[in-house]
């Protein structure tokens, strides 16, 4: 287990920097190798007007904010809310890129996230994962009835300005009145679970497995 190898898996091209923008931005300034994938572009969920295209050209605007490397994400073309019908598939391409990449951490959507698409990434990462590597998992609370707030990141003012940034290239999202794109969402939150650790922002997570290295 290299535990500077963090995977980070998006059921759709923007739930990652939701639910863990600031980390993401913190592991990349701390030299961490990211692997990121995205399993749907929700071609069929945009707004009127966009093209097809629109949410994975916005998720590359994000990685090349950020200096990623096309060796750093992988986008997956699977229908949006049918992830279910593919659960064999998804789980193989975990299991693959657990042999390929060989991640010390796993970073996903939350087993209480009861949209039918995370539900399906978050079974199948615990499902590839589950003895290999720590796996923690993000908050999107629109998605949740309950969520434990066991694992605090914390975040400087500079990491949120960065995921404020990434969630701003997705114009799509802003046409469809996503309210927890806006900034004011993304700080109260962040400023809510920074409260809870004595800090000033911080992102939360849910421990699947946590595995200490000798």
């Amino acid at each position: 287990m290299n535990s500077n190898r963090v995977l980070i898996l998006s059921p759709h091209t923007d739930d990652a920097e939701l639910g863990c923008g600031g980390t993401i931005a913190k592991m990349i300034k701390q030299k961490k190798e990211i692997l990121w994938v995205v399993f749907s572009s929700a071609e069929e969920s945009l707004p009127a007007g966009f093209l097809k295209d629109a949410l994975v050209k916005e998720f590359l605007e994000v990685i090349d904010s950020l200096k990623l490397k096309p060796e750093h994400y992988r986008i997956f073309n699977f229908k949006v809310r049918k992830l279910s019908e593919k659960r064999q598939d998804v789980l193989e391409e975990l299991i693959k890129i657990r042999r390929e990449f060989k991640p010390g951490l796993v970073i996903g959507p939350s087993l209480n996230d009861f949209h039918q698409d995370h539900s399906v990434v978050a079974n199948e990462m615990i499902r590839a994962f589950k003895t290999s590597c720590s796996i923690i998992c993000y908050e999107l609370p629109w998605n949740h009835v309950k969520f434990d707030t066991q694992f605090f990141i914390k975040l400087n003012k500079d990491e949120i300005g960065q995921k404020l940034k990434m969630l701003n290239f997705y114009k799509t999202q802003f046409k469809a009145n996503r309210h927890y794109f806006s900034s004011q969402f993304v700080t109260g939150l962040a400023a809510t679970r920074g409260a809870q650790v004595g800090t000033e922002y911080a992102e939360a997570f849910e421990v699947v497995r946590w595995i200490e290295e000798n």
